[in-house]
């Protein structure tokens, strides 16, 4: 086998997580304080369990860690720990602040990057940045809580605790010999120029499944220590394995117990509590630890002094097997895996062919296989509460999801961000699998279907929006990620799996009806759906009671609706030239398509109008208590949203479908007032071309004007979320003898709605953007390169649709690359990540970006949606090379 093929060969051995994929880094970064561990009263997770109580406290849903790895049902656990000789704790878990403790929310404080993934995990690596000096834990809580919303954030930067460059990269490293049997190295540079001392102490431990009461999970699994240089690893499910420690100073062994004295000042029923490790390394407390060198937690000690400017190293290694000479060939299994892994990318990249794209785009890949974790939550356990601990309060089985107890999660499932969002969220989730598909299509098919199964989805069709809060709404863009990751998975393997489609659709159909029966609320078409993930987008909160009385009628849950019959359309019109009868579902998704358009085009007189003529812009209708109706003038992303629904009939489509080309021939000849709603384009020797949009000609040139004015919402780097308009002319609304604003706001949320934690009025959101260029080049699709647009407006410059969206790709891809001064633009005013070498090539992927300056904004690390630049990367490399050939 060549090695080019080698990754490939592991992913066709099985498409499920077993095989070359059991072991993976599927361990979250942050278990404390999600709802799945609360258990109070008053549903407050960020207090039941808090960091500081974590080190002390068994969890029952899932286990955190730094770097981790985990068996694919997360019973056996290893990750590392670190100790700088001056800090009261270890370093076991990442730390961060809560919403109540932060100025905008949940945020982690820790500086760590993925480097590189394969799909299979054959090959990983991560690096952690760590202080010499005594971590800023308290500054960074007292700091934060002094600040206002309308101030920044408090990063660890500006701590300045890396001024003086007094801290080690810590890079961790795996490699697999074989399925079972994973090579690990961990190599500390101390960045210093002075000598300073580190502990290493990576570390293994069991899941506990033994102490909540249930018979099935009363074995109760081992780790013993032999000298100090192997750890026997016995568990009835998973196996026997050794994990190898060369060369350790001594191996350490407590359980992973509570420790109830500390938390509650009640008796432990072991000594060997969970911290125990913890207070023998910073305290010396030596009761804490087993001498017979047994438990179920165990870390190698690894005390060393590293010379200034220089570098040490530990290996280890964990296997299903004994091993004579564990470390023999170890740094050639690497280099082996490392060539692999480059002759992956080098495949995947071969139409990249910038230096510094192509290591953003695999950074952006890397941080997409490391967010995968192992996902626990039996809801009606959850509810019902474990036979031998505690009954949970009774709010609990009308509080929040106790609508959800048929949910049982308990899959790999890709996050948005292991510490600030380590619980899936479902429409995240679904951009996710657009740049997944380019590594492992099968495990990005495996993601759509997961979210689907009857074990997630409500009885009544709704797709568990996220773990606060299964009910929320989400925007419905599962049959658009399920059609691009068809297409993906088609260009890659030549062939298209319909029996995929075929598979998701039927899951689609039932949460479709859930949206027409209870969405559509004054049943003409136009739909709610309340904050459809825009957290602050509108005047007030959409998914509450309204402080007004009455109801909203969206033009985003409208262009969201309109989007999903087209996507569903397609989808049908695909399986149909397999599966003929299919071609009855693309009529029934055609004739939805043209009745969301009709209503929202106004059509009968008598339909609701959420088109402005003033304006020329989309907004919401606020209908009062009175009868009344008012427009909500906010030129924000939900008056762009109708673009999304775009779609165009090709006549080599309509002549593989009849049956379906007649349905759609007799609504253009029985139906004008219908017809009106369907331009068609004769192209000489290939027919009629059909634009299904609810932007057509006038109205479409008017939002493409609105949305290119630099003015408004085309930034440097992006399409904003709201009107720059608003920064002069701020939204008001006047609620009993109050005001309601809604201005320009281009970083962070300056108000609390949704906890604050996240913003819609201003910045740029990379999904929107991707939906909004995919729609584009739709229209491209269908007007070609001789239709022209003005762009930006007011420039007098006029390019073609397609060049439009690709440069706002462009200004996208340009939040990451080095700008004339070779500073990028995500870091903004942090000099030591613009200059420095050991920070400067290094990427993170935010949530969100600002709307003027570019700057990283919300979690750090959510290389899920924002992992899309990789796509985006793609596509304009792609293009760029099919036209520098095209000169040639």
């Amino acid at each position: 086998m060549s090695n080019v093929c080698a990754e490939k060969w592991r992913l066709k051995t099985r498409n499920d997580n077993k095989g070359w994929k059991k072991w993976g880094p599927y361990l979250t970064e942050r278990q404390w304080g999600t709802v799945r561990e609360d258990y109070s009263s008053g549903g407050d997770a960020w207090n039941t369990i808090s960091h500081d109580m974590a080190r002390a406290k068994a969890y029952r849903w899932g286990e955190e860690g730094i770097g981790g790895i985990s068996d694919n049902k997360q019973y056996i656990c290893f990750a590392l720990a670190f100790w700088n000789h001056k800090d009261h704790i270890l370093k076991e878990r990442l730390f961060g602040l809560t919403g109540n403790e932060s100025n905008h929310g949940e945020d982690v404080k820790e500086l760590y990057y993925y480097q590189d993934s394969t799909p299979t995990h054959s090959y990983m690596k991560m690096l952690y940045k760590y202080p010499q000096d005594v971590f800023p834990y308290e500054k960074l809580i007292q700091e934060s809580r002094m600040r206002s919303r309308l101030e920044p954030e408090y990063e660890l930067l500006d701590t300045g605790v890396f001024d003086e460059d007094e801290y080690f990269d810590i890079s961790m490293e795996y490699s697999k010999v074989d399925e079972q049997d994973i090579l690990i190295k961990i190599t500390a540079h101390n960045r210093s120029d002075k000598d300073a001392p580190l502990t290493l102490l990576p570390t293994v431990w069991f899941r506990n499944t033994w102490c909540w009461g249930y018979e099935k999970f009363q074995y109760k699994p081992m780790l013993s220590g032999v000298s100090n240089s192997l750890i026997e690893i016995d568990h009835n499910v998973v196996g026997h394995f050794k994990l190898y420690c060369e060369n350790a100073d001594e191996l350490l062994f407590c359980d992973n117990e509570t420790n109830y004295q500390r938390l509650y000042g009640v008796a432990n029923p072991t000594p060997f509590c969970k911290d125990g490790i913890n207070n023998y390394i910073v305290d010396g407390d030596k009761a804490g630890v087993n001498p017979n060198m047994f438990g179920t937690k165990a870390s190698a000690r690894y005390s060393k002094m590293v010379k200034a400017g220089e570098s040490v190293s530990i290996r280890l290694r964990f296997s299903d097997h004994s091993i004579t000479e564990p470390f023999g060939g170890f740094e050639d299994n690497f280099d082996k895996r490392i060539r692999e892994a480059n002759h992956f990318y080098e495949e995947l990249q071969k139409d990249v062919v910038d230096p510094e794209l192509k290591s953003i785009q695999r950074q952006a890949y890397a941080g997409m296989l490391w967010t995968k974790q192992w996902y626990y939550y039996n809801v009606n356990e959850w509810i019902v509460g474990d036979p031998s601990m505690p009954k949970p309060n009774d709010n609990r089985k009308y509080g929040r999801n106790s609508g959800w107890r048929h949910m049982y999660a308990a899959n790999i499932i890709s996050m948005p961000d292991k510490w600030e969002y380590p619980w899936f969220a479902a429409w995240d989730l679904a951009f996710h699998t657009l740049p997944l598909a380019r590594l492992d299509p099968d495990f990005a098919k495996r993601q759509l279907a997961v979210i689907l199964r009857e074990y997630y989805m409500h009885p009544n069709g709704q797709i568990p929006a996220y773990e606060w809060s299964f009910s929320d709404v989400n925007p419905p863009v599962h049959a658009w990620a399920t059609w691009k990751v068809y297409e993906i998975d088609k260009e890659i393997n030549g062939k298209g799996d319909v029996s995929f489609l075929e598979r998701i659709f039927h899951k689609l159909l039932l949460n479709f009806t859930w949206w027409v029966n209870l969405k559509d609320e004054g049943g003409n078409n136009i739909f709610g759906g309340g904050f459809l993930g825009m957290d602050n987008i509108g005047v007030f909160d959409r998914s509450a009671t309204l402080p007004t009385g009455g109801r909203l009628e969206q033009a985003d849950g409208t262009g969201w609706m309109a989007m999903y019959s087209l996507n569903m359309l397609r989808i049908a019109c695909e399986i149909a030239t397999e599966r003929p009868v299919y071609q009855d579902m693309a009529s029934k998704f055609f004739e939805h398509f043209l009745h969301i358009a009709g209503a929202m085009q106004s059509l009968g007189g008598d339909k609701i109008n959420l088109w402005d003529e003033e304006d020329q812009f989309y907004y919401d209708m606020l209908h009062k208590t009175d009868g009344s109706t008012m427009l909500l003038k906010i030129r924000s992303m939900v008056g762009l949203i109708p673009i999304f629904a775009v779609e165009v009939l090709t006549p080599e489509m309509l002549e593989k479908l009849p049956d379906f080309k007649r349905r759609v021939e007799w609504v253009l000849n029985n139906r004008p007032d219908l017809a009106g709603l369907i331009s068609r384009w004769y192209e000489a020797g290939k027919g009629e071309s059909r634009l299904l949009s609810i932007l057509r000609g006038h109205r479409m040139k008017m939002i493409m004007k609105r949305m290119f004015d630099e003015t408004e919402f085309l930034s440097d780097f992006g399409i904003r979320s709201l009107s720059k308009f608003h920064k002069d002319n701020p939204y008001e609304f006047k609620l009993d003898g109050g005001v309601l604003r809604v201005d320009y706001t281009p970083a962070e949320s300056t108000g609390s709605m949704f906890g604050g934690n996240s913003n819609w009025r201003g910045p740029i959101w990379m999904p929107m953007n991707y939906l909004l260029i995919d729609s584009l080049l739709k229209f491209s699709q269908y007007y070609g390169t001789e239709y022209e647009v003005e762009y930006p407006t007011n420039s007098g410059q006029m390019v073609s649709i397609r060049d439009a969206a690709m440069s706002i790709s462009e200004r996208l891809i340009r939040l990451f690359t080095t700008n004339a001064e070779g500073e990028r633009p995500v870091y903004e005013k942090y000099k030591k990540q613009q200059n420095d070498p050991h920070f400067k090539d290094l990427m993170l992927f935010y949530e969100y970006f600002d709307g003027d300056t570019g700057k990283g904004l919300g979690a750090s690390h959510q290389t899920g949606w924002t992992g899309l630049v990789a796509e985006l990367i793609l596509s304009v490399s792609m293009i760029n090379k099919s036209e520098v050939k095209e000169l040639v």
